[in-house]
């Protein structure tokens, strides 16, 4: 899972709402996969980024460098550009867990993929 994927994931657990987001990220396997760097790509995200939720994921999983907002001209900015797109790119938890912050509710992460899928009793209103 990468890390602009889990900056998009919420919890929707029954009675939950807006007080789904941020997931807590652990990870037990991490893994850094090259991408290729698209700088228009990146730049598109930039204004979609939580920042709190990434600042969060990036300090739980120990990375360094990882800027603490936009910048002003990010668009322009190649070394901003490939600093945002390792960590919303290449940065990919294999193994761990989300955890939702209202709930409580532990969602696993099993080769990359995190499997939201909810019980009957959990979506049920």
């Amino acid at each position: 899972m990468k890390l602009l994927t889990h900056n998009l994931l919420s919890s929707h657990v029954r009675g939950v709402g807006p007080r789904g987001f941020p997931l807590r990220l652990e990870a037990t396997e991490v893994r850094i996969m090259p991408v290729e760097f698209n700088p228009d790509f990146v730049a598109r995200m930039i204004p979609k980024v939580e920042w709190a939720a990434l600042l969060e994921a990036a300090d739980n999983l120990r990375l360094v460098e990882v800027p603490k907002g936009p910048i002003q001209g990010y668009e322009q900015d190649e070394t901003f550009l490939r600093k945002m797109h390792h960590v919303l790119l290449e940065v990919e938890v294999l193994e761990g867990t989300l955890q939702c912050p209202e709930s409580g509710r532990v969602f696993p992460i099993t080769r990359g993929i995190p499997n939201m899928l909810l019980n009957d009793e959990e979506t049920q209103t």
